[in-house]
């Protein structure tokens, strides 16, 4: 039941980036279904390995480069998902990962697994 929810809650949250961020697309719901599940994927298994190789770097910026590396695994997400795409590469990407961030902070503070 926790993953669904959370599968879910990445769809949506990935579904009101294309709303708010300019250059985030998506062409359909299954698009954004299999990109929120691709998503958590990623989150589970190639975020904290990349979080461990920036972890010099996210020192030395008190942590604002995690955005980046949310980007970045934002930005997989989009090769690897048909139907899910990031136009601008870097700027929508990062400011797609501070939704989503910020998404998450909020649904985590209602709903708490």
């Amino acid at each position: 039941m926790t993953f669904l929810l959370r599968w879910l809650l990445n769809a949506l949250g990935l579904w009101m980036a294309t709303i708010i961020v300019p250059g985030v697309t998506a062409t359909d719901a299954i698009a954004l279904l299999a990109a929120g599940l691709v998503l958590g994927l990623a989150n589970a298994l190639v975020r904290p390995v990349l979080v461990l190789l920036t972890l010099p770097i996210t020192l030395l910026t008190l942590g604002l480069f995690l955005i980046v590396v949310n980007g970045g695994v934002l930005l997989l997400v989009a090769a690897l998902v048909p139907g899910f795409a990031i136009d601008d590469l870097f700027w929508s990407g990062v400011l797609a990962a501070l939704w989503m961030s910020i998404f998450g902070l909020a649904t985590q503070s209602v709903w708490k697994p």
